[in-house]
């Protein structure tokens, strides 16, 4: 059965638009933006996927898994969102920072991460971010130890160790 989300959300105040000049679609609300995630297998590209059945385009996003194996539950006005843990984020950015063409994008991603993981740290959730970190693949693990030493983060660094 087929779905055209675009339509079924336009009443609700959301108004698509294109990203890029390749084709993903996204909902813009004054609220919020909803974007169209998969994850990305093999090499990757960076052309749109197509989900025809519910009449959208989506972005093919490398580690996605990651993201969504470990999430929390969040309360906004009259509404759930299921969002990535922290910890899980956090860590996502420390390894896609470092795949970045674009610069710009590579410093917010960095920025983000160091800033949550510090957030847990303080809030004394340390044991959480090292069950997150030893729960990835040694290759990952290994990527998200080069971000954190070429960004001198010894405090996080003694977390995950």
């Amino acid at each position: 059965r087929e779905v055209n989300i675009v339509e079924l959300l336009k009443d609700l105040g959301f108004v698509a638009s294109f990203k890029g000049s390749k084709g993903y679609i996204k909902l813009d609300h004054p609220d919020l933006i909803l974007e169209f995630l998969v994850p990305e297998k093999g090499r990757g590209t960076d052309k749109p996927y197509p989900l025809p059945k519910l009449g959208i385009n989506a972005v093919a996003l490398r580690f996605l898994n990651f993201l969504s194996s470990n999430t929390i539950r969040v309360k906004v006005e009259n509404f759930y969102l299921i969002l990535p843990h922290p910890a899980n984020f956090a860590l996502h950015k420390l390894i896609i920072f470092q795949r970045r063409i674009k610069k710009e994008k590579a410093i917010k991603d960095r920025k983000a991460a160091i800033e949550i993981l510090n957030a847990l740290i303080n809030k004394g959730d340390s044991r959480i971010i090292r069950n997150v970190f030893n729960s990835v693949l040694l290759k990952w693990q290994k990527k998200i130890i080069r971000g954190l030493e070429t960004l001198k983060e010894k405090k996080i660094l003694e977390v995950i160790k």
